[in-house]
């Protein structure tokens, strides 16, 4: 089928059209699928937390490459959808973003670096909001899972959960979400990323030779899922001011610790704020005093983020020589 498209590769987010190259720029890689008038015909990739590559199938790619084909010979007289959506901010390209202006000049930009610039510019402008972390939600969020080799066929449903209650089933075929043609899971998750915080959104699919439609209602919070593997979420605020490598389970158990609690050695630089309390490289930390946190080191740093603000003081436990220890930090406020 690739012989029967014209390929291309983008390496470089400089000059993009942020409308329309409109995917979830945490990825280490994305695929459109483009008509010649410049009409969006589909998507490919995506991910959730566990695994990168779950939904990079070959046989995913050959049905949403297949999709995009049929779809591209419509007859005329039957106009594709086209929905670009404007960018919150208005702003087309991630180069006018003032932060950009960090970067030497016709320096790479990242994929990234589009949130990271675009949470700057709405801080700078205090329009920043809790709800913009959540970006690109999983089907999951809604109560439903797709099978990687056919990215429009649903292989279950959660008891009770909105997908459930709409009348979704296993082994449904989505046709779309809204207005959006769905033939894989990028395709799902963009349609979930411009739907709306909350309310509902329309779900059209085939079951048995029939078509079918419902209104699938969102519920609140219904975005937020484990961001510990975003590259962007390092740009959000408060920083932790620690990081480093987790230990083994046999390390843990040799401490004396529970083998799922937070324990990681902290790694050779030590950001200002934990070097004034007294944190030092190779300090295992074990998280925030009082609290019982089960978790990883990535997922330490997205707590704090997540529920503290910058200012605020936070004591630490950490270990080193064997002896527990304690160190206040002040969560530190980025500048721009």
């Amino acid at each position: 089928m690739a012989d029967q498209m014209v390929l291309a590769r983008i390496v470089n987010m400089r000059g993009v059209d942020l409308r329309r190259f409109e995917f979830d720029y945490d990825l280490t890689w994305a695929g459109f699928f483009f008509a010649s008038d410049g009409t969006i015909l589909g998507r490919f990739g995506g991910r959730d937390g566990p695994s990168p590559d779950k939904y990079l199938t070959l046989p995913g790619l050959k049905h949403a490459m297949k999709s995009a084909i049929d779809r591209n010979g419509r007859p005329a007289g039957k106009p594709m959808e086209t929905a670009l959506s404007e960018t919150a901010d208005k702003i087309r390209h991630v180069e006018d973003y003032p932060a950009s202006r960090r970067l030497k000049a016709n320096a790479c930009i990242h994929c990234h670096q589009v949130y990271d610039f675009r949470r700057d510019y709405a801080r700078s402008k205090n329009t920043f909001t809790r709800e913009q972390i959540w970006v690109y939600p999983l089907p999951e969020n809604l109560g439903f899972s797709i099978d990687p080799n056919q990215q429009n066929r649903i292989t279950s449903v959660k008891a009770d959960s909105p997908a459930a209650k709409a009348g979704l089933k296993a082994a449904d075929e989505l046709i779309f979400i809204d207005r959006e043609h769905i033939a894989s899971f990028a395709d799902i998750q963009h349609a979930l990323h411009v739907a709306p915080n909350e309310g509902s959104i329309r779900f059209t699919w085939m079951r048995n030779g029939k078509r079918n439609e419902a209104e699938v209602d969102l519920p609140a919070r219904w975005r937020e899922t484990d961001i510990s593997w975003r590259e962007s979420m390092w740009n959000l605020e408060p920083s932790a001011s620690v990081y480093g490598k987790d230990l083994t389970e046999a390390e843990k158990k040799s401490l004396g610790l529970k083998a799922t609690q937070v324990a990681f050695r902290q790694g050779d630089y030590v950001p200002p704020a934990a070097a004034s309390a007294g944190i030092r490289k190779g300090d295992i930390i074990l998280g925030i005093k009082g609290k019982e946190l089960e978790m990883n080191m990535l997922q330490f740093n997205v707590y704090v983020r997540l529920n503290y603000k910058p200012g605020e003081k936070v004591v630490y436990e950490f270990l080193r020589g064997g002896k527990r220890q304690e160190a206040a930090v002040t969560l530190p406020k980025k500048t721009f």
